[in-house]
């Protein structure tokens, strides 16, 4: 290994791995302190130990030269519940978002991938986001009725949606603005009606809050709000609710409703009392139907809608092999990193007692498929 040793992305690759300077340094037989120095530049390494290094963290002993990965400063990615996520945890996701921008660097430079199409709104108001919503499925081609798959919009809108294995049982969500935005979903979420409200709220940050760090309290309400306002748009959400003159709303219609647009009956009563269609009692009865029918994480429609399968880097890693002959090793080589480091860069794919239909099975008659060209 010739070049300068850079700590940073020792820590970066550590980090990745969610590991203690603690647990490193007994794998590799040092002390915390020496891995400290390590990080902080205050030592070299020898060969053999960059290589033992290397090894634990799944990475080439290349990939502690300069220079340094691109730096991902917190403030500019959006956290669900920033001021309750723990500090070592948000490093984890930081860490596994900077390597993971690296992949989708590499894509974007073989491969063309969809344009980004997100285009900025203000949020001074309740209507400002919902009038954002509605220009935003207007600017990407949707009428006004369900969302048939909104993993699949947001990629062809030029997101890049993808789980991170380790971190996502503490991290509800997060996502990344820039010139390739990244989403990240939560793989072990029970509901998949939830893991599409997730995306609708990141793409929400996307429009609403670029340059903006996020996750207090208002910010999060506003991209909820823009994730209710895109999933059920109000002119057509309006005249289908199911709800009596005196504001009871009637339950089996409401099961319906959940089956044609995809979203949880909690999210649909919420959206129907933001629209002044059912007031706060009728909210508060809503929900302890829902408790007291054991509905509260996981609602019993669940089962019958698939979870939606983000497709883009997949896709891409395939297109490199069979149209560029760059296999996943090539990639690991190029990245700097073993190919075991990249399968970890992909989206999870199984989830517990869940069978998965890929997207390829879901209806798609509204919308296209992600789009790629080989670069020239």
């Amino acid at each position: 290994m010739t070049g300068e040793f850079c700590g940073a992305n020792l820590r970066v690759a550590r980090h990745f791995h969610a590991l203690t300077l603690e647990e490193l340094a007994e794998q590799v037989g040092k002390t915390r302190q020496y891995l400290f120095k390590l990080e902080t530049g205050a030592s070299t390494p020898t060969e053999s130990l960059a290589g033992d290094l290397a090894k634990a963290l799944e990475v080439e002993p290349e990939f502690f030269l300069v220079p340094p990965l691109p730096p991902l400063p917190e403030e500019q990615v959006h956290f669900r519940r920033l001021l309750t996520t723990k500090v070592g945890i948000r490093q984890v996701a930081l860490a596994k978002a900077q390597v993971t921008q690296l992949l989708v660097a590499y894509c974007d430079q073989k491969l063309k991938l969809p344009p980004v199409q997100f285009d900025e709104h203000v949020a001074r108001s309740a209507e400002n986001i919902e009038v954002a919503a509605e220009q935003t499925r207007r600017a990407w081609g949707l009428s006004t009725g369900p969302i048939a798959n909104i993993t699949r919009l947001a990629e062809n809108a030029g997101a890049v949606v993808t789980t991170f294995q380790g971190v996502s049982r503490e991290v509800d969500a997060l996502s990344v603005p820039g010139s390739r935005p990244l989403v990240v979903i939560n793989s072990d979420t029970k509901s998949p009606c939830r893991t599409r409200f997730d995306i609708g709220h990141e793409i929400g940050h996307f429009v609403l809050h670029q340059g903006q760090v996020t996750g207090d309290r208002v910010t999060e309400s506003e991209a909820n709000r823009f994730a209710s306002a895109l999933l059920m748009p109000r002119t057509t959400f309006i005249k289908e609710f199911p709800v009596t003159r005196s504001g009871r709303i009637r339950w089996a219609e409401l099961s319906d409703l959940k089956l044609r647009w995809l979203t949880s009956k909690a999210a649909m009563v919420m959206r129907a009392r933001s629209l002044g269609l059912i007031d706060d009692h009728g909210v508060k009865s809503a929900f302890i139907r829902l408790k007291n029918s054991g509905e509260s994480i996981k609602e019993i429609e669940d089962d019958q809608i698939p979870f939606e399968m983000p497709e883009i880097l997949v896709m891409a890693m395939d297109i490199l092999k069979t149209r560029l002959s760059v296999d996943a090793r090539q990639t690991a080589k190029d990245l700097r990193v073993q190919p075991s480091l990249v399968s970890k860069l992909l989206p999870v794919a199984q989830r517990q007692n869940q069978q998965i239909a890929t997207v390829i099975d879901f209806p798609t008659a509204t919308f296209r498929r992600p789009g790629y060209r080989v670069g020239s």
